[in-house]
């Protein structure tokens, strides 16, 4: 398997935490130079103090203009040559509960999130000799779950852009995928967890215990395994792998 090109720029959104920050350091390590992007500093100077990233800048992808000007503040110090958007958040209700306010927030961060990052970055990709882009949906943007329509709906938009902007962009250096997570171990499905047990009466072990039952080996996802998926589709190897979403969900897809 190829690794990365020498010393690429890597910006992560959301990378401050969970996931995010896993695909963060395994770029790291790697030898990519890593901004992380977020809206919490704390959090992202933490993660760049452990190692996991050499730079952070903050923005809320949900605001174009802020993760417009936070992606020019990282392409000064070196031109992004991958761009992993990550950045998401999840609400659960069922449909009926499910207010026009709460698609627009899911549709704003998981989606438009997305867009906004790839739309900022992509314009002076294009011009480098390698550029990669990976979009972190879920399994939830490749099959239906109860009670998350408007954050399923997000997740399969990102699908649809993902598959689309790869045709687009056949023609030069730059590859577009997405990994779909199935349910992973951070602290996003933490909350999951303590929901369950705080509307159904369940201890920890059964909540968990429900959201293992949807991957075939009857487990949550590791963090490090994301990120293994997302190193893969970064390096020079897989420059013929482009408009994929691949499941990475014990079989569950």
């Amino acid at each position: 398997m190829s690794g990365l090109p020498h010393s690429p720029h890597a910006l992560v959104t959301g990378g401050g935490r969970g996931i995010g920050r896993e695909i963060a350091s395994a770029l790291a390590r790697a030898g990519a130079t890593v901004t992380v992007l977020g809206r919490n500093r704390a959090t992202l100077d933490e993660a760049v103090a452990a190692g996991a990233a050499h730079f952070a800048v903050v923005a809320d992808v949900a605001d174009q203009a802020a993760v417009s000007a936070a992606i020019a503040e990282a392409a000064a110090r070196q031109p992004i040559d991958i761009l992993i958007a990550n950045a998401g958040s999840a609400e659960s209700a069922p449909f009926g509960k499910s207010d026009a306010a709460l698609f627009r927030r899911m549709m704003d961060i998981n989606f438009m999130g997305v867009v906004h990052t790839i739309q900022a970055a992509l314009p002076s990709m294009k011009e480098r000799p390698y550029g990669r882009i990976v979009a972190v949906a879920s399994t939830a943007g490749l099959k239906g779950y109860a009670y998350v329509s408007a954050y399923s709906a997000a997740k399969h938009a990102v699908v649809g852009l993902v598959r689309s902007l790869a045709l687009e962009l056949a023609g030069t250096r730059v590859t577009v995928n997405a990994v779909c997570p199935g349910f992973t171990d951070t602290d996003l499905v933490a909350g999951s967890i303590d929901n369950i047990m705080k509307k159904t009466g369940r201890s920890r072990e059964q909540a968990i215990a429900e959201l293992s039952k949807h991957n075939p080996q009857g487990r949550l996802v590791t963090p490090a395994e994301v990120a293994d998926s997302v190193l893969w589709l970064c390096g020079e190897g897989a420059s013929a792998v482009t408009g994929q979403a691949i499941a990475v969900a014990g079989g569950e897809i």
